[in-house]
């Protein structure tokens, strides 16, 4: 473990109940670097055209990144790399915690895991030791109760564990993989966007747990001290890191609002009048209980907090999350803070994406208002915009698929599908991934963002939203697709070392950092090119599937002007739309239907993709 890689991938076959060990291309990690580039290198040779998501020869691979471990800002992060069953492309949800450093300590940069088990089953990794144990005992619980039941069945309130609960079970199309516990002093985490808990489901597997000896190195020691030395000085001096500590993401909820960015009502509009009731300002006042971090993080924006009055008092979790508050809160008009952490709670007990959640919400609940669906149809219940009791039971209903949850649980594209009646006009989402808390007609360049996201609708993969509030034209099409061409290929090299959003260093760092772990020598220019690289593999993935420039789409929704708030009348239309699509293409070097040509293929040394 002297190079940033341990150089082995863990293999483990669940229908034959074999498990094996291979040796890691170092040619690809260099060429891919890790984390997400890796997992689309590895996806994009295990499975072909038409591989069924939740299938058995569907690949779910962990996947660690050269920085994982290594005493560096933020290095706790790693990826869960699979074919969605929500978007059906690629699919890398990311995660901190300290999962990711156990999985390395233990001596693997990758785990893959194929096939499916006749029973319910949990995988035990202990370095060289790995056991496929039965999880009869732990089907049905919630992803807190699986973690506390293998620490004590193990003795270890260390061991770290990677688990499902029901929604994964049943298949949730939007099913996530938890982390460790929110009941822990350090900070859990979420596999969250794009199904990887559905894929578990399908393969009974209940959990992984992981418990690793070993002690990831750096190929340069001086040096990588040295230079994650100067990366954890640029932190502690950052003007901003002690805002982003007090209040962790939910501080992003005031200002979202006040800009007209904040969605609310399913998208109807871009302002809620209650968001200081969830703000971040109010969470560190009435419910947060002490700050949390992930392995070797001195941002520490995690929030410990629980419900100290009510009916949901002694509600107890880490978080909510920005992108919670405003889905499961702004977006379905909810301004009682107490409601939304029981629903945050519950999406993380019952293992849901929370934004897909709130977002799926948000449409069931215009559907019932606008009279598509009846009070028949929820099993007595009235959904409306603010109303906690229907909503909470919403959540519940979803993740066992029970009534109309098991329409919801197939996510909103499919379920707008079903129901019909002009419902796909308000349904948000991109490639059938739903939309995440940023209002793109406050921000146009978040639209082409989640457009030409490779896994569907993400504000991770370019947030523009910070840069576009600097320009002189907020609303406009100037500039838009080079900002996100360019954040893409900087987002995906970062995601493939694997670092969090929240550092506030830049290229310089991540390259120095990544040469001293590894021994390479890239400059930064190859890093980036790197990042190109990933995200075009990623998208002949997509084409290998059969999307295009059909699927780089925006909801109906988004040529409504907006009704009210800052940015009244903000509205996109086809032609601004098709403009900044045409320029992003270009810029790309990708035909006018949004296929890598071949010779920019060439030029990025992905000749076996063509």
């Amino acid at each position: 473990m002297a190079n940033g890689f341990t150089g082995k991938i863990l293999e483990i076959d669940l229908t034959d109940k074999e498990v094996k060990i291979t040796d890691l291309d170092m040619e690809d990690a260099k060429k891919f670097i890790g984390g997400k580039g890796l997992g689309a290198k590895l996806l994009w040779d295990r499975t072909e055209a038409g591989t069924d998501p939740l299938g058995p020869e569907n690949p779910l691979m962990f996947v660690t990144g050269p920085l994982t471990g290594l005493t560096a800002p933020t290095s706790g992060r790693y990826c869960v790399v699979t074919k969605s069953p929500l978007t059906g492309t690629f699919n890398d949800s990311h995660c901190g915690g300290f999962f990711g450093p156990e999985l390395k300590k233990a001596g693997y940069d990758v785990m893959i895991i194929t096939g499916r088990s006749e029973e319910p089953c949990y995988l035990m990794v202990e370095d060289g030791d790995v056991r496929i144990e039965d999880a009869s005992e732990l089907w049905g619980k919630t992803t807190t109760e699986t973690t506390l039941a293998l620490r004590e069945k193990y003795g270890d309130d260390k061991l770290r564990v990677a688990g499902i609960g029901p929604a994964g079970e049943n298949l949730v199309k939007y099913a996530m993989i938890n982390i460790d516990t929110h009941l822990q002093k350090e900070r859990g985490g979420q596999a969250g966007r794009g199904g990887a808990g559905a894929v578990m489901g399908s393969k009974n597997l209940k959990a992984v747990a992981v418990k690793g000896t070993g002690k990831p190195s750096p190929a340069r020691v001086d040096e990588f001290k040295e230079v994650s030395g100067e990366a954890y000085r640029i932190t502690r001096e950052d003007d901003f890191v002690p805002n982003r500590t007090k209040y962790g993401t939910p501080i992003w909820i005031n200002p979202m609002n006040e800009y007209g960015i904040l969605p609310t009502q399913n998208f109807q509009r871009a302002t809620f009048e209650d968001a200081e009731n969830i703000s971040g300002e109010t969470m560190e006042e009435e419910i947060v209980e002490k700050d949390v971090s992930c392995f070797a993080c001195p941002i520490r924006c995690g929030k410990h907090s629980v419900v100290t009055e009510g009916e949901y008092e002694g509600t107890r979790l880490e978080g909510p999350e920005y992108e919670l508050l405003a889905l499961l809160g702004s977006n379905c008009c909810m301004g009682d803070l107490n409601a939304v952490s029981k629903a945050s709670l519950l999406v993380d007990e019952l293992g849901l994406d929370g934004i897909s959640t709130g977002n799926v919400l948000g449409w069931a609940m215009e559907c019932f208002e606008k009279g598509i669906l009846t009070e028949e149809d929820f099993d007595g219940l009235e959904p409306r915009f603010g109303e906690v009791k229907p909503y909470i039971k919403l959540v519940e209903m979803i993740a066992n698929r029970e009534g109309i949850g098991d329409l919801l649980a197939e996510g909103v594209m499919r379920a707008a599908e079903k129901v019909g009646e002009g419902s796909s006009d308000f349904a948000m989402h991109c490639k059938g991934m739903e939309y995440p808390g940023y209002e793109p007609r406050g921000s146009p360049g978040m639209g082409l963002a989640y457009a030409t996201s490779d896994r569907g609708a993400c504000h991770q993969r370019a947030w523009t939203v910070r840069a576009e509030l600097e320009m002189d034209e907020r609303f406009s099409a100037e500039g838009r697709a080079e900002l996100v061409k360019e954040t893409q290929d900087e987002r995906a090299a970062a995601y493939s070392l694997v670092m969090c959003d929240f550092v506030p260093f830049g290229v310089d760092s991540f390259v120095d950092m990544f040469n001293a772990a590894t021994g390479f020598d890239l400059s930064e220019e190859e890093y980036l090119r790197s990042g190109e690289r990933i995200w075009n593999l990623a998208r002949m993935y997509a084409v290998r599937e059969g999307f295009d420039r059909k699927d780089d789409s925006i909801p109906e929704r988004l040529k409504e002007p907006l009704p009210d708030g800052p940015t009244a009348g903000n509205a996109f239309t086809d032609e601004m739309f098709d403009e900044m699509l045409d320029q992003y293409y270009e810029l790309r070097g990708w035909d006018e239907n949004g296929v890598p040509k071949e010779s920019k293929l060439k030029e990025l040394g992905l000749e076996f993709s063509l």
